[in-house]
């Protein structure tokens, strides 16, 4: 080997020769130094030697696994960009990198402009990359414009952290309200690509027939109403980040073109025959139990494993703690501001209520309380009668609710099959939801078809319609 190389070569640990003549041959045209190794023990002496600070590392070496080459790099020099690559069966073994710290991964067979575009995005990511937080540091974020420092949003700021500094595709989860889109704002801005475009696109708030436009473009004339070119979300994330909220709403046939644009970085608008190349972050978002959705046929299962790289779930607000009361007094001086009204505190009867509250809108559901209050009272201070009242009105069956649950004993249940006490905790819940599907699952931590699936199955046996 050539101990003369500069010290940002790319080291490539590639163990099959006319692979590693390809990828040597593709980088040098683009200008790159490059150092190959077959081996892992080959691999991490060239490491050490040359302080590479970007790595090409095959998925599976003849002495050692990648993950375990990788694992021993990262612990030495934690902000060295781990490109891996592998074969399609392997890629749950790349997703599992990924969640180990590698930056991006590359599944065989790639075209030169995807391998480039690869190490490009790691030399971008190096050159804005910020140090790794000591725990102290850690234990102290709070990432803006989120407020709170329960565990369950601690958890949350971590992640983010981490999950900024490589290319892996983040998957949010979570109940409506709960801020998945500003956690997916917040991986963009804390990323290398922050000066880039942020594109949202709600999968849920457009009809299927024009999904596909809104992704990915289309040409004038493509279909009825194209009047003109368009570009799509895809297109205009370029160099930036994709946001795709409520992806369990996409059409199967276009989550088929989302799974091909996750591998070849490649579109092709409506009408047009030559694809584009194009650079995005993808983070996408339901509110729905996503492998429940795989499980009934309606999201696939390999785009499901390539999406699911990274998960992050926003907890909803009932399970915060006192951040409730924090997001409440910072919303009611923001709006207090806005209406020229004055407010400056929250009653203790009032923040004892809002940590008891069940919040099924979560805090799309505060704001509204929120402002409702300043928008009607002058203040100087948010009192329980200044609530609206149907926030108040569930609170009397709540009480009687807890009182008959609390009256289920374990005596009731002794004698019975798993499948009789299943239905009876399920028809509880609905019974003190007034027979609300949604919000029994919620209670449950179940999704909503489940729950439905099951009446309908109760009302078959017993011949009902």
């Amino acid at each position: 080997m050539n101990s003369s190389l500069p010290a940002d070569t790319i080291l490539l640990v590639e163990d099959t020769p006319s692979l590693q003549m390809i990828y040597k041959a593709a980088l040098a045209r683009a200008g790159f130094e490059v150092e190959t190794c077959g081996t892992a023990a080959e691999g991490l002496a060239a490491f050490r030697r040359l302080k590479s600070n970007i790595i090409l590392l095959d998925l599976m070496l003849p002495d050692r696994t990648g993950l375990e080459v990788m694992i021993d790099i990262l612990r030495e020099a934690p902000q060295t960009c781990v490109i891996v690559i592998t074969a399609n069966g392997s890629i749950n073994k790349a997703v599992e990198m990924m969640r180990a710290g590698a930056h991006e991964f590359l599944v065989k067979p790639f075209d030169d402009q995807r391998l480039i575009g690869a190490i490009e995005n790691a030399r971008k990511s190096l050159r804005h990359r910020p140090p790794a937080p000591t725990r102290d540091a850690a234990e102290a974020l709070v990432l803006p414009p989120f407020i709170g420092r329960s565990a369950p949003m601690m958890a949350v700021y971590d992640k983010i952290s981490s999950v900024a500094r490589s290319m892996a595709t983040v998957f949010v989860t979570g109940e409506s309200g709960t801020g998945k889109e500003l956690c997916a704002e917040a991986v963009h801005r804390t990323s290398a690509r922050a000066g880039g475009p942020f594109i949202a696109l709600n999968c849920g708030a457009i009809p299927v027939d024009l999904l596909e436009s809104e992704v990915f473009g289309h040409l004038r004339g493509s279909f009825t109403g194209a009047i003109s070119d368009k570009m799509g979300a895809a297109a205009a994330a370029d160099g930036g980040t994709l946001f795709l909220d409520e992806i369990c709403e996409m059409d199967l046939n276009l989550q088929t073109k989302l799974l091909r644009f996750l591998q070849t970085s490649t579109i092709t608008p409506v009408g047009a025959i030559k694809p584009r190349k194009v650079n995005a972050r993808i983070i996408c978002a339901t509110n729905r139990n996503p492998l429940e959705e795989v499980r009934r046929g309606r999201f696939r299962e390999d785009l499901y494993y390539r999406l699911h790289v990274v998960p992050i779930h926003m907890p909803p607000l009932r399970d915060r703690g006192d951040d409730v009361n924090e997001i409440a007094e910072r919303l009611v001086a923001e709006m207090a501001a806005e209406e020229e009204h004055v407010f400056n505190s929250i009653s203790p009867r009032v923040r004892e209520l809002f940590r008891t509250l069940p919040w099924p809108g979560n805090v799309r559901q505060l704001i509204n309380v929120l402002r409702n209050v300043v928008v009607l009272n002058e203040g100087p201070v948010v009192t329980v009668e200044m609530l609206p009242p149907d926030l108040l009105a569930d609170q009397p069956r709540m009480t009687e609710a807890t009182s008959e649950r609390a009256g289920i004993s374990l005596g009731e249940l002794a004698g019975r099959t798993l499948a009789q006490i299943e239905r009876i905790v399920i028809e509880d819940a609905l019974a003190r939801h007034g027979d609300s599907v949604p919000k029994a699952a919620r209670e449950l931590d179940v999704s909503a078809s489940t729950l439905y699936r099951k009446r309908e199955a109760w009302d078959k046996a017993e011949g009902r319609k």
